[in-house]
């Protein structure tokens, strides 16, 4: 009677086992994917800290990935009372695909020139990074129009006029800067080089000076009605010529490149004018080995109230320091930038407007940067400065380099007797 009854319960006892045995297969597949989710979210954090290429990455793919009504909910869930609006929740499946693309790779599936950003330089150029502020204004970050853009206009009041040209087009090179009444202050005379001991690199050209967008130019330098501020032979080259002038004063030799990409570049395509320049500085440093400090000069898109300074009653054009985090050396790139930035918030507080890093989300990213870790790219001015502004500019760059070339010169000279003995 026993061996019936055990052998009616006997499929019922296998079924239970049976499903038992599916729901652990379940319990453990699900656990496993957890576990792999946990992990992969782990590596992608790790690898988001060693690879980002931007303090603020990760929250402006969150910000933008998330709406408002996402906060709401969070805050509804600790406040009881708070009234709940009736709509589709914020946290859906593609929100957070969305969310989690941006963080790890830096691309918005909700805006597809974002997907092209990185293998097309110029495409997404307007976001950067204030990696030092600097006492010349406020966050405005540098902007960067191609060629035939509408430019923003300028509403700041009593600084939305065009000056006329201070000097004409073309002022003479050899024209000396004015000096503001209330000068910065000077380095002592008495420890400055006499004309017999005058420091000089000795013929040796240690200095590349070049200009990736080199027809940028300015609206009082240009026929009256210009409405695109750009010119092949009134532009930004000149400034580049003024500072390797006055760089060679300073005996540190220098070498300029006013190399006009449109007109020598076959199918010249401007947003590949780093490519082009790129290409420009290996040649300069295949014709001179001692080539080891390298400036990319620029003419900023902003207009007149955010590109210039007035010290001691003289206006100079502001400057801008780019540093392209695409590079994976580029805090050294952050530290020559920031040493010529500090020494001008120094003998010309108001001068410079900070040091910004781009991404290669946001620009080309690396601005051939990677050749030398004295590698900057500078904007002077924007397209309401006048070309005597810009030289001031020049000149006071160029006092203020060589200052930090001869002192880092003293300091090997220095250093050279302690590692021989």
């Amino acid at each position: 009677m026993r061996r019936i009854i055990f052998m009616a319960q006997r499929p019922r006892l296998k079924y239970r086992i049976r499903r038992m045995l599916v729901t652990g297969k379940a319990y453990l597949a699900l656990s496993l994917i957890s576990m792999t989710v946990v992990l992969l979210l782990g590596v992608g954090g790790i690898v988001q800290n060693v690879l980002a290429a931007s303090p603020v990455q990760s929250m402006k793919g969150f910000a933008a990935s998330v709406s408002g009504s996402f906060f709401a909910s969070l805050l509804g869930m600790e406040l009881p009372h708070m009234d709940k609006q009736e709509e589709k929740s914020p946290v859906s499946a593609s929100r957070l695909a969305s969310f989690l693309v941006r963080w790890m790779t830096e691309l918005n599936p909700d805006d597809p020139k974002s997907l092209l950003a990185l293998e097309m330089p110029g495409m997404d150029r307007d976001s950067a990074v204030l990696l030092r502020p600097g006492s010349g204004g406020g966050g405005e970050a540098p902007e960067d129009h191609e060629p035939g853009q509408d430019l923003p206009s300028d509403e700041e009041d009593g600084l939305n006029e065009t000056p006329s040209p201070e000097s004409g087009a073309s002022p003479d090179v050899s024209e000396p800067s004015p000096e503001p009444s209330a000068a910065p202050e000077k380095p002592d005379a008495s420890k400055a080089p006499g004309p017999g001991d005058r420091q000089t690199t000795e013929g040796r050209k240690v200095v590349f000076i070049y200009h990736s967008h080199n027809r940028e130019s300015w609206y009082p330098e240009l026929k009256e009605g210009t409405k695109d501020p750009n010119s092949d032979t009134v532009n930004v080259t000149l400034v580049g010529k003024r500072m390797a002038d006055q760089l060679e004063k300073r005996g540190i030799g220098t070498v300029h490149s006013d190399k006009d990409y449109a007109s020598t570049v076959k199918g010249y395509n401007w947003n590949y004018s780093y490519k082009y320049s790129l290409q420009t500085v290996k040649e300069a440093i295949a014709e001179n080995k001692d080539l080891k400090i390298f400036f990319d000069i620029h003419r900023d898109s902003q207009r007149r109230s955010k590109t210039t300074a007035t010290i001691g009653g003289v206006a100079y054009a502001q400057v801008y320091f780019i540093i392209g985090h695409r590079n994976p050396n580029w805090e050294k790139n952050e530290a020559f930038a920031n040493s010529i930035h500090q020494m001008l918030e120094k003998k010309y507080p108001g001068l410079s407007r900070g040091i910004w890093g781009k991404t290669a989300a946001t620009g080309n990213g690396e601005y051939n940067q990677s050749v030398s870790p004295d590698s900057v790219l500078i904007e002077i001015g924007g397209v309401d400065n006048t070309l005597a502004e810009c030289y001031r500019t020049a000149d006071v760059l160029a006092e203020v380099i060589a200052e930090i070339y001869w002192e880092r010169q003293g300091a090997v000279k220095a250093d050279a007797p302690a590692q021989t003995k």
